[in-house]
């Protein structure tokens, strides 16, 4: 409401009708009266003495809070909001780090990692180097996994080539095997059952001892040009073209292939892998964008049926298309030109549940490994070949379990093809995409350097924040980790770095020097300089920070609220009715909790407010300022 203030009774009418509209857009504009404060276009006169002060305060903008979570005394201290972690162990994958009072997975997560080793709780450290296998440096080879007599093989071969050869960890060739008439070897052909090799041209199928270069081989059975080996169920079960096999004739001289157990009707069906699970083989393949997974569940007798019809035990979405089966802890881990999923095999009839894409791998997954409770996986890592763990014992969700990447060979750009151990050794190898041979994890050597970010910390609020302290915890006797913070476009700033001169301290993080919505922090390890063995151990962090959200103002003053006033200068205004009126129309604002605009009529300050309080103490009037019926209104207003 803009108005003039009339000593003319009748026009004072008028105006205080008009105070039933007031809003956060109406304003005073004095004229004949000298207001000093107006709200909401209602104008007063200020009744301020000693009795009766002008206050200004700041607003209470902290809550009390009860401290829940899983680890103690956060919430419930006061000044600094504080975030802390003291374990990485359910790996990679959130975006922001608010977990859940009772969400332990979500409480030991971050955001992503390079050359870390989270799977130890309570600690972070590097992981062995990667560098290409000695002598092995060119082709794109696939890999399994070996015993020969005691020495711990990988057996590699590059399909299309006529040569298969073990080799250990340092690349010394251990056999070169060379059954007589071995052809091109075809992709997916090669398996064993622990002492022997079965290989597969696109003529025969060839048997012989994973300790010996020709002596004992022999042609098994005959092929054709596309075929696929599994050991599985104590027998060899071939996928030859379109048709699925149980091979289990007398070695000694070329076979000619059994009844099949099932055979596709699409002639382009390409069986991509076989596995074992429960009481049952399964065979998963594929024909442009449809894919499945088919069971042949075992009699009483151990024997497989023979199949007129294809039983499917799982159908994949269309345009996804499954490269890789096996079963391991009870799961079945299906690897396809998406990513990897876990399934679940009922006891019942054999049919698999599988689950969502724990890992998205635009390249595809093409093989897995494993070892005690993990899973390697085949995939790109920030666009070099590597692999990804997974840890079957932490389920996160149905199916989904945590993750995190593994080593990766930082010198190759693509992705892995092959997995495996060497032997029964905690060296893990892999092949690349770009015909880089083999690459092998060293026993002993660290990474040069890794890092771990977390997620983004915004404490349960969009409200911007003051990120001003961070602590890290650990050993950093050998090696050193730099602390950063990264801002929500990705830039970085560099705090501190500990190492055995600089013992973990809490610092002042001044960048970025303007309040957020949320940070991360990343945390860079460093091999030590003269032992390349050793490193720093990360035990955890703890960062503070204040809200930064603009600060309300209390704002309480003591005014005249008569039917009739005088001013400073002697000017007087008023009617009948007009202190009952003015009441009435403050009370009807702050019952709507409406936002009116308060204004200081002498200073020319001006803002939005909401009425907290409305106290009115009916007086007599002052013989000189007031007259009529009325009291002095306290008014409590609060920024907004």
């Amino acid at each position: 409401m803009a108005g003039r203030d009339l000593t003319d009774g009748r026009a004072e009418r008028s105006i205080a009708v008009d105070v039933g509209v007031v809003s956060s857009t109406s304003i005073w504009q004095n004229t004949d009266i000298a207001y000093d404060i107006a709200i909401g276009g209602l104008p007063f006169i200020l009744a301020t003495n000693n009795e009766r002060p002008y206050g200004r305060k700041t607003a209470p903008f902290k809550k009390e809070q009860f401290d829940s979570t899983t680890e103690p005394g956060e919430q419930s201290l006061t000044g600094w909001w504080i975030r802390s972690q003291m374990s990485f162990h359910s790996g990679s994958g959130i975006n922001f780090f608010d977990p859940a009072t009772n969400d332990e997975n979500g409480h030991y997560r971050f955001g992503d990692s390079r050359n870390i080793d989270v799977w130890t709780k309570g600690q972070a450290t590097l992981l062995k180097e990667t560098a290409n296998m000695s002598g092995v440096t060119t082709g794109t080879y696939k890999i399994i996994s070996g015993v020969s007599t005691t020495t711990d093989v990988v057996v590699g071969y590059i399909p299309g080539s006529t040569t298969i050869k073990s080799f250990q960890a340092n690349g010394t060739v251990v056999t070169t095997y060379a059954p007589t008439n071995l052809g091109n070897i075809l992709d997916g052909a090669v398996c064993t059952d622990g002492t022997r090799l079965f290989i597969a041209d696109n003529d025969h199928i060839y048997v012989g001892p994973l300790n010996a270069a020709s002596a004992g081989w022999t042609e098994y059975y005959a092929t054709g040009t596309r075929a696929t080996l599994a050991w599985v169920k104590q027998r060899l079960v071939g996928a030859v073209t379109n048709s699925i096999y149980e091979l289990t004739g007398a070695t000694g001289s070329a076979l000619a292939l059994p009844t099949p157990l099932y055979t596709h009707p699409n002639t382009a069906w390409i069986w991509s892998s076989i596995s074992e699970g429960g009481s049952a083989v399964y065979a998963a393949g594929y024909a442009g964008g449809n894919s499945a997974i088919y069971k042949f569940t075992l009699s009483t007798g151990g024997a497989m049926p023979t199949l007129t019809s294809g039983v499917i035990a799982a159908q994949l979405p269309i345009g996804e298309y499954v490269n890789k089966i096996e079963y391991y802890l009870g799961y079945l881990i299906i690897g396809t030109n998406k990513g990897v999923r876990a399934a679940e095999i009922s006891d019942q009839d054999g049919s698999i549940n599988y689950g969502p894409l724990i890992i998205e791998e635009s390249n595809g997954v093409y093989d897995f490994a494993f070892r005690d409770k993990f899973v390697w996986v085949t995939g790109s890592i920030g666009g070099y070949a590597g692999l990804y763990r997974i840890d079957l014992s932490n389920e996160i969700e149905t199916l989904r379990f945590a993750y995190a990447t593994d080593t990766y060979l930082d010198s190759v750009s693509g992705y892995a093809t092959s997995v495996d151990f060497i032997g029964n050794s905690g060296q893990i190898a892999f092949t690349t995409s770009g015909s880089n041979g083999i690459a092998v994890q060293s026993a002993t050597v660290l990474s040069t350097t890794g890092y771990l970010t977390t997620g983004n910390i915004r404490y349960g609020t969009l409200e911007p924040k003051n990120f001003k302290r961070l602590l890290a915890r650990g050993n950093f006797t050998f090696g050193s980790m730099t602390l950063e913070t990264v801002d929500s476009d990705g830039n970085e700033y560099d705090h501190i770095s500990y190492d055995s001169a600089v013992p973990p301290v809490e610092v002042t993080t001044s960048n970025p020097p303007t309040a957020q919505e949320y940070v991360a922090y990343k945390f860079i390890m460093y091999r030590d300089a003269t032992d390349s063995t050793k490193g720093p151990t990360f035990k955890g962090y703890q960062a503070k920070a204040t809200i930064a959200t603009p600060r309300q103002r209390l704002i309480s003053q003591y005014v005249y609220c008569f039917d009739e006033e005088t001013d400073r200068n002697n000017s007087r205004t008023g009617y009948s009715g007009r202190a009952y009126d003015r009441v009435v129309a403050l009370e009807s604002i702050e019952e709507n909790g409406d936002i009116v605009t308060w204004q200081d009529l002498n200073t020319g300050e001006s803002r939005q407010v909401q009425i907290i309080g409305i106290s009115l103490v009916n007086t007599t009037p002052p013989d000189k300022n007031s007259t009529g019926f009325g009291g002095i209104l306290e008014i409590v207003v609060s920024t907004v």
